[in-house]
């Protein structure tokens, strides 16, 4: 890696990068994960729709509020459909993780480039 000379730093938007260029990554990031989070949610809703003869509109409920980390609303009634619905929860918490680790990694990459950029005098290594 190369230094720059201190009479000539780095402008600083080069070296650090802007809050609205983070913000905008992170918002590039959201809409490409926008698939899954539909996916999810869609699967959830079938499963208490065709599992637990919930209408849609609780279905959607249950599964959103499941995806969300606050648990279901209504009780799961049947054998089956708690067997389901819990593999959903572990599936909907484990989407929830990647999502925010995706939507977080520009504000990671932003702060591993804070701590990282040499700005002092070169030091001589002999």
């Amino acid at each position: 890696m190369t230094r720059r000379h201190p009479r000539h730093p780095l402008p600083p938007y080069l070296g650090h990068p802007q809050p609205w260029a983070v913000a905008g990554h992170m918002g590039l990031r959201a809409l490409s994960l926008l698939p899954l989070l539909a996916v999810t949610l869609l699967l959830g809703m079938a499963l208490y729709h065709w599992q637990e003869g919930l209408a849609w509109a609780d279905a959607f409920l249950n599964a959103a509020m499941l995806m969300g980390g606050m648990g279901p609303v209504d009780r799961v009634q049947t054998t089956p459909g708690k067997w389901l619905i819990g593999g959903y929860a572990l599936f909907a918490g484990l989407v929830f993780i990647v999502m925010a680790g995706i939507m977080l990694g520009p504000v990671v990459h932003a702060v591993l480039h804070r701590f990282h950029l040499e700005t002092g005098e070169p030091t001589d290594p002999s």
